[in-house]
This record gives C-alpha cells, structure tokens and sequence, in this order.
C-alpha cells in the first residue's frame, strides 16, 4: 500500500509540471506572405475627436475625451455608429446619459443637446466604428486552424492606442501597385479590395499581431518547421511578400542583429535583393507580417520599417507570435 501511495504521488508531480513547457501551436506551420485586406471592428465606437456645436465644443465639455469607447447610450447596448445614430433619433429627451469605457473603467457622462436646422442632432464627437487596412498573413497552423498577420498591434492613428476590437476579418486583396520608400519616407503598396472572398475571422489584436481562425482552404503541402530564437542566425535569409497582383514571392535579405528582449523587434535585417529593392525602394507600409525564412525554417515576421534606412527593418520572433496567438 505504501509503493502505491508513493507511486501515486509521482503520477501526480509529473501531470503537473509536464504541460508548462507545451505549446498547443505546432512544429510545422504553412507560411504565408499573401496580401490581405485587414477589417476589425471596435468594442463600442470609439471618440476620436471633437467639433464645435453652437460655438461650444458641447461633448469635451460635458467631459469626453479622445479614446474614450462609448459603449451604451440611455443603458442600450451599441456597437458600431448606425446603433449610435439610432439609439440617439429614438431620444425624446435632450439629456443623453452615454456610458463609455475609459481604460478599462466604466463612467457615466450626461449631454445636453440640441437639434440643428435640419432636425437632426449634432453630438460634437468625432467617432469610429471600424479601421481597414492592408497587411500580409504570417502564417496558418495547419492543426489547430489558427492564423497570425501582421506581428504588430493596430493601432488608432488618432489616439496612438491600440484599436480594442470586437471581431474583424481578412479577406483578398490584389497589389496594384507600390510606392517606392526613399529615406525618411517610408513607402507603401496600393491595392484592391474583395470584401466578399473572406480567408479569415479577427479574433485579437494583440501586440505580436492580429490572430483568428482561418475559414478558406489550408495548403496540404509546404509547411515549414518553427525555429526557437536560440536558431535564428545573423547572416542569409527570405522575406515572403506580394509586390504585384496576389503573387507570393521569396526576396533575399540579411539579418544583421538579434534581439531577444524586444516585444517586436527582435531581427534587425537588410533587403539585399536587387529586384525587391528596385520595385519597392527597400521595406514599405504593407509589408508587415510577410514571413522570415532561414535554412528552411519559418523564423519571424516582418514588422517594421527604418525610415532613415528604407532598406532595413525589424523583425518578430516567430515564436513570440503563436505564443501570443494560442492564449
């Protein structure tokens, strides 16, 4: 009875600390470097400034500022702008009472507010619902169906705050064209959009990326094994990325430094490709995401662009991604 007992506690010990070093991302993951248009919805709508009713700024002043997430109006429920616009016609009040979320705090703010000469009423807050963009997808876990895109977090342009989202998609999109980045300017790719032809749901927008669930066909073939950041090498290396239409192309570069104790820029890395730099002047806006390829390993993801040196950027672990994208 005592072996047992012993034996059982063993059992025990090792169920518990075996799982803290499993990651449910797998070895081998499909890398990507497709272009894709990027939509994501906010938590509530967002303020992103004011404007003067009346010659008084009417909604700073009754206490708003910029980044505030108005979730309810009158203790209704809304979540885009149409839903503002309607709770607001339905008042037959001038008083509104609007709770909104302000750093993760709830507050109650009351407006008074009057109609203009058309009959409509005028809020003074500039407001969104919704930012689309453009990126490249990183990856697809074959096993779990999960994505990563982008290896950086959206941002507001306005508020500089990451954009706290309710869900979102990716979806196709074709380049049609680039504009070329030159030091201190940092280019882009100009593109179209097929709303329609959805490749996947946003669930997070996290600091390594945007992360969801992959709903299109998943490449049978191709995957790569995920390199730990104690293999990642300075020295020779691919970038995937679409310079023309939806073709996925493998670029040349060289990384140049690692880091291991930055969230995002952990590869420091130059395009040494003529045909790339030639096209694109070095890395552009829309770049972000396209996958780092080293000795046939998937070991990051394009984040960003030197804007002082166009033909270098940074790069993310690929590891620190599908952490990120699994919880």
């Amino acid at each position: 009875m005592k072996k047992r007992c012993k034996l059982l506690v063993l059992w025990a010990f090792l169920l518990f600390i075996v799982p803290i070093n499993i990651f449910a991302y797998s070895d081998y993951i499909v890398p990507g470097g497709e272009n894709v248009g990027i939509e994501v919805r906010s938590k509530g709508v967002l303020v992103v400034g004011f404007y003067k009713v009346d010659d008084s700024f009417v909604a700073r002043d009754s206490g708003f500022l910029v980044g505030d997430s108005i979730t309810k109006i009158n203790n209704k429920e809304i979540n885009s702008i149409d839903e503002m616009v309607n709770v607001i016609k339905e008042n037959k009040s001038k008083n509104i009472k609007f709770t909104v979320d302000r750093d993760g705090i709830e507050k109650v703010i009351e407006m008074n507010m009057n109609f203009d000469n058309d009959g409509i009423y005028k809020t003074g807050m500039y407001v969104k619902d919704r930012i689309v963009g453009l990126g490249t997808l990183t990856y697809i876990d074959p096993n779990t169906k999960k994505f990563g895109a982008l290896g950086h977090e959206i941002d507001e342009k306005t508020t500089a705050e990451k954009f706290e989202i309710k869900d979102g998609k990716i979806f196709k999109s074709d380049v049609t064209g680039i504009e070329r980045s030159e030091n201190g300017n940092a280019g882009e790719k100009n593109a179209t959009y097929d709303s329609n032809t959805v490749y996947g749901k946003i669930i997070e927008n996290k600091t390594s990326g945007i992360f969801g669930d992959y709903i299109d066909d998943i490449p049978t073939e191709g995957t790569l094994k995920v390199a730990r950041s104690d293999e990642v090498r300075t020295g020779e290396a691919t970038i995937r990325t679409v310079i023309e239409d939806n073709k996925v192309e493998e670029f040349n570069i060289n990384i140049l430094k690692l880091d291991n104790n930055s969230d995002t820029k952990n590869i420091l890395f130059e395009i040494t490709d003529k045909k790339l730099l030639s096209k694109t002047g070095g890395v552009v806006q829309g770049m972000s995401g396209s996958p780092i390829i080293q000795n046939n390993m998937i070991v990051g993801a394009v984040t960003h662009v030197i804007v002082n040196d166009t033909t270098r950027g940074y790069g993310i672990f690929i590891t620190t991604m599908l952490k990120e994208g699994e919880n």
